[in-house]
């Protein structure tokens, strides 16, 4: 092999071994839903495996950390995406307690730990309640707002071409519509996440932010938190 041949082989190996642009968004997502299916099976374990899925879930955005480039820090959006967030927060719980029980058929069951009966030691209480929060009010929607609004609506809207040529906030209704149900698919309160994936969506969609539903899905969780632990209602949690 000659010396070009050898300098055109080099040049090619670094993208034959390229991950594929997706796999970043879908992993940590997948990690989480993973994780959540194994404290169903456990629940006396639940504590220590939420603990666990923060950590590793945390660590798959840290190792596919490229993908963070789809957000940028933006002040124009802060008050209205604080706006959508509280309105999100104001109908979750109202609009689900809408629904008869026989209609709450999807995205499971929540495990609806009561921190306060269900751990004695305060130490650990405390430790569990601090990565509660942070997986509830940090984690999940920095995951969640990267897989469904940025990855999966932009590929629905353009399945046939790089998801990254479809610009941040531009997309096809049909594929709005596809992440908004599967969106609420995702969770026990359906009919609230419908309403709340709609909202982010056309919040997304005015802005042209990823970081504009970040914010909101961020306020909502923080909301709900602080309304779970002064009202005790665990169903929720």
């Amino acid at each position: 092999m000659t010396g070009s041949d050898t300098a055109e082989a080099n040049s090619k190996t670094p993208r034959s071994r390229a991950r594929p642009a997706w796999v970043g968004y879908v992993v940590p997502m997948a990690l989480f839903l993973a994780l959540t299916s194994v404290e169903g099976l456990w629940p006396a374990r639940y504590i220590w495996l939420y603990m666990t899925k923060v950590v590793l879930v945390s660590g798959s955005l840290m190792f596919y950390r490229e993908t963070w480039k789809d957000y940028h820090i933006e002040w124009r959006v802060v008050a209205p995406a604080i706006i959508v967030g509280l309105f999100v927060f104001a109908e979750w719980i109202p609009v689900d307690r809408l629904l008869p029980a026989g209609l709450h058929f999807s995205g499971g069951k929540r495990t609806a730990l009561d921190p306060f009966s269900g751990i004695h030691d305060p130490g650990t209480r405390d430790l569990f309640l601090a990565f509660r929060i942070f997986g509830l009010a940090l984690m999940v929607p920095f995951m969640e707002e990267l897989f469904w609004r940025s990855f999966l609506l932009r590929f629905a809207s353009n399945p046939d071409a790089d998801f990254r040529l479809v610009p941040t906030g531009t997309f096809s209704w049909g594929a709005f519509a596809i992440v908004a149900g599967a969106f609420a698919l995702s969770h026990p309160e359906w009919l609230s996440a419908l309403i709340c994936g709609v909202a982010y969506g056309l919040l997304l969609w005015r802005t042209r932010s990823l970081f504009a539903p970040f914010i909101a899905h961020a306020v909502t969780n923080l909301a709900l938190g602080i309304y779970i632990l002064q009202t005790h209602n665990w169903a929720y949690w």
